[in-house]
């Protein structure tokens, strides 16, 4: 096989895996405001389920609080449900959009 030829293949499989990327359905995990949990509680539940930092987390609170809600993750709908289900236990209110 020719350097030429081992080129193409290097393209073609980079040009797969961009269009397999594009593809991938992306979901959204949003946290809407509620009058029952804290802040406190909220960034806890973000930074250790959504693997936030502390910024991160209180930012998202903020947001929720002040629009009514806020994305706090994307992915795919497997990476999502398992964190939909720990924040709605903790009483989070949550969807996934």
């Amino acid at each position: 096989m020719s350097v030429d030829e081992e080129i193409d293949i290097m393209q073609d499989k980079e040009l797969d895996e961009a269009i397999q990327d594009l593809l991938k359905p992306t979901n959204s995990l949003v946290l809407f405001n509620d009058e029952v949990n804290s802040f406190e509680h909220v960034i806890y539940c973000l930074r250790l389920y959504c693997e936030h930092s502390s910024s991160q987390a209180e930012q998202c609170a903020l947001i929720a609080h002040s629009n009514g809600k806020c994305v706090i993750k994307s992915g795919g709908i497997s990476e999502l449900v398992p964190i939909f289900a720990a924040l709605t236990e903790k009483n989070l209110t949550v969807e996934i959009q």
